[in-house]
């Protein structure tokens, strides 16, 4: 669904949740639409970061974000988990969660998930405990101190652990691990927080070839079952996984649409890709 087909959903004839109503609770993606940005602008100084930027992502889908430096994706990124606020414009999440009024710890618990390029993980605590720590479950500190893991629970990290390709290492410190497994690790974290999108910030950065590899095999077996939003510079990745792209520049979308029509825009080629 297009952003300007959510664009139009509005009143009581649409139904009981409408854009521009904040409604607390589930995300609701009836209409199909994840996440929604329209006319988003941030101005840091007098630089226009985000330029009316408008970006519609679809549940389960794997979108990648490609442009050069200073584009604008970071701060996009920044805008959708809280933290820098829009000057202008509307961001959503579903059809009726405005992500301009909540938190960002709010919206990570609303079901959005972030990686940074540097992988942020528990460095002294094995992988398990690392899992175990990620899980989402009441994190009162009674409740970790004294709960003991469920057999459901335990299940759950043995089911990530093989799906991240670290079930091997599970009783590794992972200060140890490779940069491509603390990469798989932290995913594998956010995923046990049960995030319905995720924006993945160059995830292949610094990995081997084979470690870049099983990355695009995990991220392609995620998609369906989550909204990825990936920003990469990586062209081979992004050729590996990419189904629809999304190019920025100075703030605003400058191309989108499959991957062959976008490299072969002569604004992306004179902007980004070069001859």
């Amino acid at each position: 669904m297009s952003a300007a087909s959510l664009r139009s959903v509005s009143g009581p004839g649409a139904g009981e949740a409408t854009i521009g109503h904040l409604v607390t609770g589930v995300m609701d993606p009836s209409h199909g639409v994840v996440l929604y940005l329209d006319g988003i602008s941030v101005s840091f100084d007098g630089f226009k970061a985000l330029n009316d930027l408008s970006l519609a992502i679809d549940v389960g889908e794997l979108r990648c974000v490609i442009g050069p430096n200073g584009a604008g994706k970071t701060t996009m990124m920044d805008v959708v988990t809280g933290k820098t606020r829009p000057d202008s414009g509307m961001a959503y999440f579903g059809q009726t969660i405005d992500l301009t009024r909540l938190s960002e710890s709010a919206i990570a618990q609303a079901g959005i998930g972030r990686k940074f390029q540097k992988p942020t993980i528990f460095e002294h605590h094995t992988v398990f405990e690392n899992f175990e720590l990620a899980m989402k479950t009441d994190k009162r500190v009674r409740h970790t101190l004294f709960a003991r893991l469920s057999s459901d629970e335990r299940d759950r990290i043995t089911d990530m652990l093989k799906r991240v390709r670290l079930q091997d290492s599970a009783q590794r410190i992972a200060g140890l691990l490779s940069h491509g497994q603390k990469q798989w690790l932290e995913i594998g974290m956010l995923l046990m927080q049960e995030p319905l999108l995720l924006l993945l910030d160059e995830p292949v950065a610094g990995m081997s070839d084979d470690e870049t590899e099983r990355t695009a095999e995990l991220f392609l077996s995620l998609a369906g079952k989550h909204s990825l939003v990936v920003v990469e510079h990586d062209m081979v990745f992004v050729e590996r996984i990419a189904r629809k792209v999304t190019v920025l520049h100075e703030g605003s979308v400058l191309a989108e649409g499959p991957l062959d029509v976008v490299r072969n825009d002569e604004r992306v080629i004179e902007v980004y890709l070069g001859r």
